[in-house]
């Protein structure tokens, strides 16, 4: 199972891939929209890489709760576990 860490960077590949951010700004404390500028569009995509990436399934309706690279890092550990 992957560690926090790991799953920050590779969150953290996967924001710099679709929205450009740069890796090292995708901490556990920053908000996808405020902090990181990902809109909603780049979200989905966001949240469809991290599912392949991660073999997870992240519903819908659990995306909007994911406001922080912290909440989706959290959600994808209790997903693999």
């Amino acid at each position: 199972m992957a560690t926090t860490e790991d799953i920050r960077s590779t969150l953290a590949e996967i924001v710099n891939d679709v929205a450009g951010i740069p890796a090292e700004d995708v901490q556990l404390d920053k908000s996808f929209t405020d902090d990181l500028d990902v809109d909603s569009l780049s979200m989905v995509e966001v949240v469809v890489e991290a599912e392949e990436k991660f073999d997870v399934k992240i519903p819908d309706d659990e995306v909007k709760n994911l406001k922080t690279v912290g909440d989706a890092v959290a959600f994808i550990e209790r997903a693999q576990a």
